[in-house]
């Protein structure tokens, strides 16, 4: 206003009815407020999809002892993107046998697995397979090739199985690798239960799709793959992120799979020969049923269900199979 009319600070502030302290009062600047806004401008730097929530959870994990409103202030004038808001939509009912209904209640007792397309910067494309569990949010498995097929498939959920442990339903889409006789006649007899969604329908899995989007805005959307293997190594890299390191807004901004983890015997490493005193307590049973491991992850051959099963008997694993880590990290086995 003073510049505008050209009149003095006083009839300016007599005509507002503010008090002349209000356009002289300079905000302090706190000692921790400069390394913080620098700190701020560096997450979003690296991870420009991330909205004030997320940056507040990596503060926090960094030992920030900061809230959101702060982290929005400092972020504004740095362009902190903020979630565009989504329409309300209505529930989702049982329509025709409709899957949806189907809540999972703990960990790895639904999984949902469906496919994404996507092409390299010279033009060539690539298909992915993803697997998630939908009550931990863990992405479990992401495999990139030219062509996936049913085989495919099958070996992913035969490897998946004897690491992690059996399923009670899978939910995917009607898409041929997926309703394929080899694909459902292995899963009926491993005793899997199988949740086709309605076609047209892809918000019924929505725990796939809501992981399909965090992966488009944040990897495919950013990245220019130079070729299959660049893709392959890239996305690896951002599923190890997702699963140890990114805040997951549904489990109160934590990672789903934490990358701290206590590990317990036995600890074999399956590019290294198994030593009969690795497995000291264990049945001669047992030992031989860890050979046969081996060979599958060595060849790609997918288990029978008969193995899954007297494998999991024989080691007394009870319902809790082993872990497999990344394959980046060595292929390593853990039962615990």
């Amino acid at each position: 206003m003073q510049v505008a009319l050209g009149v003095s600070e006083r009839r300016a502030c007599q005509t507002l009815g503010q008090t002349r302290a209000v356009p002289r009062y300079t905000p302090p600047v706190w000692a921790e407020e400069v390394p913080l806004a620098g700190r701020v401008i560096e997450l979003a730097a690296v991870y420009g999809c991330y909205g004030t929530p997320q940056i507040t959870a990596l503060l926090r994990g960094e030992g920030w002892l900061v809230n959101h409103k702060r982290v929005e202030r400092i972020g504004r004038p740095v362009g902190l993107k903020v979630p565009q808001k989504q329409p309300k939509r209505g529930r989702l009912w049982r329509n025709d046998g409709s899957c949806v209904r189907l809540r999972p209640a703990y960990k790895d007792h639904v999984w949902a697995y469906d496919f994404v397309r996507d092409r390299t910067h010279d033009g060539a494309g690539f298909k992915m397979l993803t697997v998630v569990d939908e009550f931990t949010r863990e992405c479990l498995a992401i495999d990139v090739a030219r062509k996936l097929t049913s085989d495919d498939v099958l070996e992913r959920l035969s490897w998946l199985m004897t690491t992690r442990g059996v399923p009670a339903p899978i939910r995917s889409n009607k898409g041929p690798e997926f309703t394929a006789q080899g694909v459902r006649r292995w899963l009926a007899d491993v005793q899997v239960r199988t949740l086709f969604i309605a076609s047209g329908s892809p918000w019924e899995n929505g725990y796939v799709e809501s992981f399909k989007g965090k992966r488009r805005n944040e990897l495919l959307d950013r990245e220019l793959f130079c070729s299959r293997r660049e893709a392959k190594v890239l996305i690896e890299r951002w599923r190890q992120h997702y699963n140890q390191m990114r805040p997951h807004s549904a489990l109160v901004y934590r990672p789903p799979a934490p990358e701290t983890q206590a590990v317990s015997w036995p600890y074999v490493s399956l590019r290294a020969s198994p030593r009969l005193s690795d497995f000291d307590g264990l049945s001669q049973e047992v030992y031989d049923l860890w050979g046969k491991v081996r060979r599958a992850g060595a060849t790609g051959v997918p288990w029978e269900p008969v193995q899954l099963r007297a494998f999991h008997a024989a080691a007394g694993f009870a319902g809790r199979a082993p872990t497999l880590e990344s394959p980046v990290n060595g292929w390593i086995v853990a039962a615990g």
